[in-house]
């Protein structure tokens, strides 16, 4: 899947993508064989990253140089606190899980690495820091989501995978690409691929991939 410029170069040199995008665990959701309690339980998890990832998102804005750069980063921040936990609270709710509950839930290692990583390129570095840490998670899931509901897959997960591989998602992702390649434009000029500076973000987009992958590992 391809959105935008640097995304493609980030994704093709981050050794850990496939194992991000083509883990056991989205597999076994495809096919149905993954185990409910399996799903339930990344669900809460998710529930807790979604919020620090919206944090995250919403230091962007104050890292942002633009009026534009701060309107993208908040319209990603009503995506996830809108969409992304709504859909994790009713698939939660009809298994009888509470909202309540979801935010009492423990956070696993896994999670905690992710989340505080990613606040932590935002508080220690620049709006290209950040968006690098973040790029990971929203075109990762873009890809993943596009994939999956190309292919056959079990019913049970159908809501999951429509949300991610659907029009409103997917736009996200084209938006999300085009904020990435013109904040790297801006501060960066057309040859941004040959500084020194793309090889710190590669590394950003690289260490997220790692975690990312490992996020999966946290339902057993």
């Amino acid at each position: 899947m391809s959105y935008g410029i640097c995304f493609p170069r980030w994704r093709a040199d981050a050794p850990d993508w496939d194992a991000y995008v083509r883990a056991p665990f989205l597999q076994s959701l495809a096919d149905g064989s993954l185990p409910r309690r399996a799903f339930l339980t990344y669900l809460a998890q998710d529930y807790l990253f979604l919020i620090h990832f919206a944090r995250a998102w919403s230091l962007a804005v104050t890292k942002a140089g633009s009026l534009a750069e701060m309107r993208a980063c908040s319209a990603t921040v009503h995506a996830l606190l809108e969409t992304e936990t709504r859909l994790h609270v009713d698939l939660c709710g009809r298994a009888g899980i509470t909202e309540a509950e979801l935010a009492a839930t423990a956070e696993a290692p896994q999670n905690l690495a992710y989340t505080r990583y990613v606040l932590e390129a935002g508080y220690s570095g620049d709006f290209l820091d950040l968006l690098a840490a973040l790029a990971p998670c929203v075109l990762g899931y873009g890809e993943i989501g596009a994939r999956l509901l190309a292919g056959s897959h079990d019913p049970a997960h159908a809501e999951w995978i429509e949300t991610y591989g659907g029009p409103d998602y997917q736009a996200l992702c084209r938006d999300t690409a085009a904020l990435i390649d013109g904040a790297v434009a801006s501060r960066l000029g057309p040859q941004a691929h040959a500084l020194p500076r793309w090889r710190e973000l590669q590394n950003r987009f690289s260490t997220a991939t790692r975690l990312e992958a490992a996020f999966w590992t946290l339902a057993g």
